[in-house]
């Protein structure tokens, strides 16, 4: 009779299970609600999250998508869909095995043809096209000889620039302020008879900032840019160091530090990789060529500007994002407000903490 009773009370009081609260964009679990609440507030999830073509998981860049799709442990139902209808370049999944082959031939491109070392002492600046759209781009590439008494000092001795179409806009080797004690041949291919009737870095350094500044006054550009142009490259700080230029934060575009192209844990993939990565040719098999890494640069800045994020849901105030004060809304809000709150609501009130390059296609960079 006892168990009897001892049955009797484990039906009337079954065992419930605990509620697990969910991201609506990571998918990641949690027992407690207020623990989601601090999810949401350091993750800044939004649409401008590479996400998985199959299950729509939010992904903090292309690497762990990548991983998510292809690597060691992915998810297997995304992988298995992925390997048959996924594109392992832009890692898009397609509407079905057909129409990969024929996307891969406009996803993989050829490596362009390198410029070599054949002297060109300068060419002059011509007008950019512009691209009726956002602001123009413009990518540049330095080429490095070495000062100091063991070669170890980074001296600018060649720069390219070129326009959203490829072509060289300007192009000139540079004279160093400071004697070269290292041409760096092996990397550079390089020797004293091309700098021999070098440009002076200082009259470099006027040229490029006409060409940037675009007539637009120094005050308007580092406002809301004007007409200025943007400047694309990788490891950009490196190469405006060594020109000893500036130029606004809020106009450069810089492969090595744009949050979806780095690792995971945010350090910098080389342009190499990032080539062979995402655009599926090589470069720098032998000489560093500028010509070459300024086409690689600006086709992953085109190629991350085309993503198409702003139909997804949020878009995010350009003038937050010229201020480089991009901030998510849950401030706005009490505990007990964003407690109550469903996943869904709490994805719709966040926001990145970094500027999607897909607003560039738009006219957000205009006053």
């Amino acid at each position: 009779m006892d168990f009897e009773v001892e049955a009797e009370s484990e039906a009337d009081f079954p065992k419930t299970r605990s509620t697990r609260h969910k991201c609506s964009a990571c998918y990641k679990q949690y027992k407690k609600k207020e623990h989601l609440v601090e999810h949401m507030k350091v993750s800044y999830h939004s649409v401008h999250e590479p996400r998985c073509g199959v299950c729509q998981k939010h992904c903090r860049s292309f690497e762990s998508l990548r991983e998510h799709l292809t690597g060691p442990l992915p998810n297997a139902i995304c992988s298995k869909i992925f390997s048959e209808q996924g594109c392992d370049l832009c890692l898009k999944v397609l509407d079905s095995p057909s129409s990969v082959c024929e996307h891969k031939k406009r996803c993989c491109l050829s490596a362009p043809a390198p410029m070599g070392t054949v002297k060109m002492v300068y060419s002059d600046p011509t007008v950019v096209n512009q691209n009726g759209g956002g602001p123009e781009a413009v990518a540049i590439d330095c080429e490095m000889v070495g000062g100091g008494s063991d070669g170890s000092l980074d001296l600018c001795a060649r720069v390219c620039l070129i326009d959203e179409d490829e072509n060289v806009i300007f192009h000139t080797y540079v004279l160093p302020q400071l004697p070269i004690t290292n041409y760096r041949f092996e990397i550079t291919g390089l020797t004293e008879e091309h700098l021999r009737d070098a440009l002076p870095l200082k009259l470099v350094e006027e040229k490029i900032l006409q060409i940037l500044y675009n007539g637009e006054s120094i005050g308007r550009a580092r406002l809301d840019g004007g007409r200025a142009r943007l400047l694309v490259g990788h490891s950009l700080e490196h190469d405006l160091d060594c020109l000893i230029m500036t130029y606004p934060n809020h106009l450069l575009r810089d492969t090595a530090k744009y949050r979806p192209l780095m690792k995971t844990n945010l350090v910098s993939h080389s342009l190499k990789y990032l080539t062979r990565t995402y655009l599926g040719y090589d470069i720098q098999t032998g000489f560093h060529d500028p010509y070459e890494d300024c086409v690689s640069v600006m086709r992953l800045y085109k190629r991350m500007r085309a993503l198409d994020h702003q139909k997804g849901g949020i878009e995010i105030s350009t003038a937050a994002y010229r201020s480089q004060n991009i901030t998510c809304n849950f401030d706005s809000f009490r505990p007990k407000e964003l407690e109550q709150m469903t996943p869904d609501e709490l994805y719709e009130i966040s926001r990145p903490n970094n500027r999607c390059w897909c607003l560039d296609s738009s006219q957000a960079m205009q006053p």
